[in-house]
């Protein structure tokens, strides 16, 4: 079957099953990281792979904040497990015409943020190549329940931290060049260079059990929000009137309304569901975390599937699903 037809996420499946799980492995391929055991405990692995043309642009990123980025997203993937980075193993494939410097800029970005949470790196691999390409393993402990994808019950309740959006909006900023860089502009850009895995919010509600299934939100909340109810057997009622959109989205929106915090990607928050016993717990989580957490809809029967409501309940149609590298969008 072609790429184009199965898509990112059949493709997924399709390797998945045609692995051997190995001794030692306690969660393979399906979630945000993997949980493996050794002689002295266990560890959760991930890793991701940029490439230049499809990932990034040169043209409007800089070295910096491509490293920077490069390493916030596998950061995240640790944060939607509940657990703490450790290592990085980083391999690059660098084209012929860079230099030193470059690659200086690069592991510039890498190391501020991984000096910001006591990440070290410990080794990858370096090759030629027709365009950049970066690999990033992160390594990290887990907790005593990592939280899985699965596990969202009917009626629980549905969260995600921080705003959504402001990174897909930056980003068809950087590819309109039409717009002046005004303070908003410049904050919605920075969401798409620098975005910040929350590695507190996923902690604390791992250590206290108050999340029942949790993912971070890569490929637009209503893709994410799909691997939940998919492996947990639920569907999902959503109000678009909660969800959370900063001031610079509200302005810088326009026409495009909703879709961009629906479906756009590339926010890195964490979109979780818990139980409605929890709400005060949550907030209290949501000060001690130094993050907003909103309430965004509600866990319902699968054979309800996703639906987006106003705030008078009426069903709202739901335009693009998320990015999917295979598929065409």
């Amino acid at each position: 079957m072609k790429l184009s037809r199965l898509g990112e996420f059949g493709l997924i499946d399709r390797i998945g099953r045609k692995v051997t799980v190995g001794h030692g492995v306690r969660l393979g391929i399906g979630d945000d990281a993997a949980w493996v055991d050794h002689p002295r405990g266990s560890s959760l692995i991930t890793a991701d792979l940029l490439i230049e043309g499809i990932h990034f642009d040169l043209k409007w990123t800089t070295l910096v904040d491509l490293g920077y980025k490069s390493l916030a997203v596998n950061l995240s993937d640790i944060a939607a497990m509940g657990g703490v980075p450790a290592y990085v193993m980083l391999s690059l494939g660098i084209p012929a015409n860079f230099d030193s410097e470059n690659i200086d800029q690069l592991y510039r970005g890498i190391g501020s943020l991984a000096k910001q949470h006591g990440v070290t790196i410990i080794g990858g691999d370096t090759n030629i190549a027709e365009s950049l390409l970066i690999s990033v393993c992160v390594i990290g402990h887990p907790p005593a329940h990592p939280i899985r994808r699965a596990g969202a019950r009917v009626g629980d309740d549905l969260y995600v931290t921080g705003t959504l959006g402001d990174s897909a909006l930056g980003l068809a900023l950087l590819r309109d060049h039409q717009q002046a860089p005004t303070r908003a502009v410049k904050q919605l850009i920075a969401r798409h260079h620098r975005p910040t895995p929350r590695l507190a919010a996923g902690a604390l509600l791992a250590k206290h059990k108050l999340a029942s299934a949790m993912i971070d939100i890569s490929d637009g909340l209503i893709q994410d929000l799909g691997h939940i109810c998919e492996m947990s057997g639920s569907g999902a009622t959503i109000e678009q009137d909660k969800l959370p959109l900063s001031p610079a989205y509200r302005l810088l929106a326009g026409k495009n309304g909703m879709n961009y915090a629906l479906s756009g990607g590339e926010d890195y928050e964490l979109l979780f569901a818990a139980a409605p016993r929890l709400r005060k717990k949550i907030e209290a989580l949501s000060k001690h975390a130094r993050v907003a957490i909103s309430r965004i809809g509600s866990c319902t029967p699968a054979r309800n599937g996703i639906q987006l409501v106003d705030s008078a309940g009426g069903k709202i149609a739901i335009r693009a699903q998320g990015h999917d590298h295979f598929k065409k969008n």
